[in-house]
Formats: structure tokens, C-alpha cells, sequence
């Protein structure tokens, strides 16, 4: 077992909130997102539909250790929207999350404390209404053998329990597969050691 946590909260499927205050409505949106690209999809879409509303308001964090950050407050005052929405991510440890908040004025001014607690609150009831689970951190390899490895490779991937991702059985052989992150750094070595087999690792997931 390694000794760092290889595990992260995330949500599994979009949900909703909603918050009013002196006529003001705020409507929350929480999404589960891998990049940023996700991103700015769900944040074109959510302005099409909302179209006039006065504020798309949003924060989001990516990555296991949260390595990609972004929030806009979207014309609020400075610090009354994106950082409260950010906030929540934190309050409940998650990550790989897009919250954004779509306001709607009402026609009386909240003030920054108002604005603040408003947009916390909104971002709160959608991430309450969200299913939230623990994800284990997987690194993403790539080996390359010939033919005849085949056996002691499959042999290998059952043994240690490995989940196949893509597979390519011909002359010069191929598969993908993914590893639990603590048991990473062993499996490696263990393929490392199968000349003339070839290994790279992709990425994290």
C-alpha cells in the first residue's frame, strides 16, 4: 500500500438548486467535468438557455489535487460570486466539478454580504442534491509485446488484477490498461522487467 491518499470526492451526474432573496433568483447548476473543454460547453449551453438572465456566474476545479481552478463573478462585485461558488467545492472536498449560479435580479440590491450568501447558498443546495462518491485515482498504461509474451502478459494483467481498456492482439500486440494509483509504481516495474515488452504510461484518471 502506498502511503498518500490515491482516492477523490466527485459527483456522477448533473443536479440542481435554487435560491431567492428580495426577488432575486439564483439558479444553481452542478456538473460533473474531466476538462475544460466540458467546461466552456456546458457554460455556452447554460447561456443559451438562459439567455436573460443577468448573471452566469461560475467556479470549477479539475484534477486530483484540484490543479486547474477558475472562478467569474461575471459583473458581480469582485469576490460575490465565483469565490463563494469556489468555496463550496472546498467545504465539501470535491473536485473534477463545474458550479455554476445564474442570477436573475429582482430589482433590489443585495449588497456584497447579500450577494455572497446568496450565491453560497444556491451552490449548497445543488451540490446537496448531487451524488456524491469517492473515485479511485487509476494511471493509464500502454504496453507493447510480441506474440509469443502473450500468455505470460494475460497471465499477468489477471494475476494483478488490471482493468483492460483497449486490446490489440496481432503480430506486435497492444493493450491499455488501468492500475489503482497506489499499486502504479510496482506494476511498472513488474512489465519493466518483460524485455523485449515496452511500456508507457498516458495519464491519470
Amino acid at each position: 500500500m502506498a502511503d498518500y491518499s490515491d482516492t477523490y470526492k466527485t459527483i456522477t451526474k448533473p443536479a440542481k438548486g435554487f435560491y431567492k432573496d428580495k426577488g432575486s433568483k439564483f439558479y444553481a447548476f452542478a456538473y460533473p467535468v474531466k476538462n475544460e473543454e466540458e467546461v466552456k460547453e456546458i457554460l455556452d449551453n447554460l447561456k443559451k438557455d438562459y439567455y436573460d438572465a443577468r448573471h452566469h456566474c461560475y467556479a470549477y476545479a479539475i484534477g486530483f489535487n484540484r490543479e486547474l481552478t477558475r472562478s467569474n463573478d461575471d459583473g458581480e462585485p469582485s469576490g460575490t460570486a465565483g469565490k463563494p461558488i469556489y468555496g463550496q467545492l472546498l467545504s465539501h472536498n470535491i473536485t473534477n466539478v463545474l458550479v455554476v449560479v445564474i442570477r436573475y435580479f429582482g430589482g433590489t440590491k443585495l449588497g456584497v454580504r447579500g450577494l455572497i450568501d446568496a450565491y453560497k447558498t444556491a451552490s449548497v443546495d445543488a451540490l446537496e442534491n448531487s451524488h456524491i462518491i469517492v473515485k479511485k485515482l487509476k494511471d493509464i498504461y500502454e504496453i507493447h509485446y510480441d506474440y509469443p509474451l502473450m500468455n505470460k502478459v494475460m497471465y499477468l494483467i489477471k494475476e494483478l488484477n488490471l482493468e483492460q481498456i483497449e486490446t490489440k492482439f496481432e503480430t506486435d500486440c497492444k493493450i491499455k490498461f488501468a492500475v489503482r494509483k497506489s499499486d502504479s509504481e510496482k506494476v511498472n516495474q513488474i512489465f519493466k522487467k518483460m524485455y523485449p515488452l515496452q511500456i508507457k504510461y498516458l495519464y491519470s484518471t
